[in-house]
């Protein structure tokens, strides 16, 4: 290459950077914003995508790799990793930028998808899942504290609105092509279901060209110590903890291995804490974020929303696959009313906050809805009962989920310096992660656990009223403790001895339901005590300029980059604590572009 053609390639680079930065205020056109979205759209597209294909496809996958009681470990490892990078992604991006740390994760979840379609057993998957896992723990985190930057808090919700879009999109995708996929033989050569992977190859490069053309971010670094301690203190806390929520059930809530488990993940715990007092404003999570009350609130109803959200999306697919019959590619069809609901609830709140500044109503008319639909499907579902009956209920818990995504993050994002952006955001996405982990394991061991009682039960009642029941369990064609590990057997019975069996798992399911909106019940108590404060006019760069500004002009109080919101937190909240004057030893700023 000559030095004119090396100068040509520079000065392009320079002119794509100079269109994409803000303005002299720090403010993006509607166009940049709009150019920047959609990069991150491509992005999230991959990981959402991801997730529902592999969901559909799993059992295919475990089969063929001869590890079916081992399929758990591979949902297992992807969790713990997504799960512990995501605020690790959100600190680490305050210090050095956004753009390299969501590169980052893009480069590592396409070489983990790599991996995953050269897998040879279930432990290969699992531990090329965790690779996964570590580049999507960015993916989504990010994105959200990105459009924090670049968009005020008052129009934040309208543009939000898309990524709902891509997450309805690959909801509806996802069981098509994973089961399109797992179907397949032989696809050029290969199984099928290791296509299910080696689609995110080219799916990740496109996210990542794109995200490299259209996302630079200005962005003043301070020179900050690593809280590694923090890191580790937390791997140990949250690893053994989303372990045994994943594999309690199996082990025995109260065995030996669990409570290992619960032992670790304290001293974790405790650790974690220490090492938080001790790096202060440095540290992984700053503890001075939780005398914030909107952030504490956001955290706290963000774990009970996870936990509340997954009692539908979970079980929603298994009653129908298992009561009704249908594959997981129709029975992800089957969902797009819920996936509808969820796009209506997000673009129309996003629509309403940004003309009104209020966003506190749409979490608590959300978390009733949710309530109230679940409430119903306890006893509504059945084993005889209409898809159709069905629908309106699905819609209306779908509202209710797309009331409870944005309202949480605008919330915590609004009432947060600039400098703490990203840490603030990710922390929200990782204690929802939470949330939805605790209330997935809890609801499956009740689930399991209820299983043999309600079918015995209904074994019984239809042998006492059909004979040809009675007879199916004398000759022993029929047992009323089969093993429920595989329930595909269920299908290929007469419909008269499948009855007491799809009836059994209709009930189980009715008393998760009923759980599930107590839960959802307790999310609306939560929210209520979450603070209604003006949304600002500025974004997070624009925030951050005006800080520094303030710095160089002598302002003692700018020193840490709190805006007004963080101020309008102190009148509204006593919890809250106001941001330290500055520390001695604080490194001058330096600019650069992220």
């Amino acid at each position: 290459m000559t030095h004119s053609t090396r100068t040509r390639a520079a000065e392009r680079r320079d002119a794509r950077a100079a269109a994409a930065a803000p303005g002299v205020d720090g403010a993006f056109t509607h166009r940049q914003i709009l150019t920047i979205i959609a990069g991150l759209m491509v992005a999230m597209f991959l990981a959402a995508l991801d997730q529902t294909v592999v969901a559909t496809a799993i059992r295919t996958i475990a089969d063929d790799l001869q590890g079916y009681d081992l399929q758990a470990w591979a949902t297992t490892a992807f969790l713990i990793t997504s799960t512990i990078s995501t605020p690790l992604y959100g600190k680490l991006s305050d210090i050095y930028g956004r753009r390299p740390f969501y590169l980052f994760a893009i480069g590592v979840f396409v070489v983990g998808s790599v991996l995953c379609g050269l897998a040879d057993s279930m432990y290969q998957l699992a531990a090329y899942r965790a690779v996964q896992g570590i580049g999507a723990g960015g993916l989504m985190s990010l994105a959200l504290a990105i459009i924090g930057d670049i968009v005020p808090p008052r129009e934040r919700s309208r543009y939000q609105g898309y990524f709902m879009a891509v997450f309805g999109t690959s909801s509806v995708l996802g069981p098509v092509i994973g089961g399109f996929l797992a179907g397949q033989t032989s696809l050029l050569g290969l199984t099928g279901w290791r296509w299910i992977f080696f689609i995110n190859v080219p799916l990740g490069l496109l996210a990542f060209l794109a995200v490299y053309r259209v996302l630079h971010l200005p962005h003043t670094r301070r020179d900050h110590r690593i809280d590694w301690p923090g890191a580790l203190a937390l791997i140990t806390c949250i690893v053994p903890l989303l372990v045994v929520a994943e594999q309690g059930r199996l082990w025995g809530w109260g065995s030996g291995r669990s409570l290992a488990c619960y032992a670790i993940g304290a001293v974790g715990f405790v650790l974690f804490v220490l090492a938080e007092r001790a790096y202060r404003d440095e540290a992984l999570l700053p503890l001075r974020l939780f005398g914030n009350r909107s952030f504490t609130i956001a955290s706290l109803g963000s774990v009970v929303v996870g936990a509340a959200m997954f009692g539908g999306l979970l079980l929603l697919p298994q009653y129908l696959q298992i009561v009704h019959g249908s594959s997981a590619t129709v029975a992800g069809l089957q969902m797009i009313p819920l996936v509808a609901g969820i796009m209506i609830g997000a673009m129309s709140s996003g629509v309403t906050i940004s003309r009104t500044g209020k966003y506190k109503v749409f979490p608590l008319a959300g978390t009733t809805l949710m309530a109230v639909a679940l409430l119903v499907l306890s006893f509504v579902v059945g084993a005889e009962t209409s898809i159709w009956a069905l629908v309106p209920f699905m819609v209306l818990l779908g509202v209710g989920l797309g009331f409870n995504f944005q309202p949480a993050v605008l919330a915590v994002q609004n009432a947060v310096p600039p400098s703490q952006m990203g840490v603030a955001t990710s922390s929200v996405t990782f204690f929802r992660q939470m949330g939805a982990t605790v209330g997935t394991a809890v609801f499956l061991s009740v689930l399991f656990s209820r299983l043999p009682v309600e079918i015995g039960e209904s074994l019984t009642s239809a042998a006492a009223t059909d004979p040809r029941v009675a007879q199916a369990l004398q000759s022993g064609q029929l047992q009323a403790g089969s093993d429920l590990s595989d329930t595909s057997f269920i299908q290929d019975l007469p419909s008269y001895l499948a009855l007491p069996f799809t009836t059994g798992f209709s009930d189980a399911i009715d008393l998760v339901f009923l759980i599930a909106a107590v839960v959802a019940a307790v999310g609306f108590l939560v929210f209520l005590f979450l603070p209604q404060l003006a949304l600002s006019d500025k974004s997070g760069i624009q925030a951050a300029r005006e800080a520094a500004q303030q710095q160089t002009a002598g302002d003692p109080s700018a020193d840490e980059p709190a805006d007004q919101a963080t101020q309008a937190v102190g009148a509204a909240a006593p919890t809250s604590t106001a941001p330290p004057a500055g520390r001695p030893g604080d490194a001058a700023p330096h600019r650069h572009r992220a």
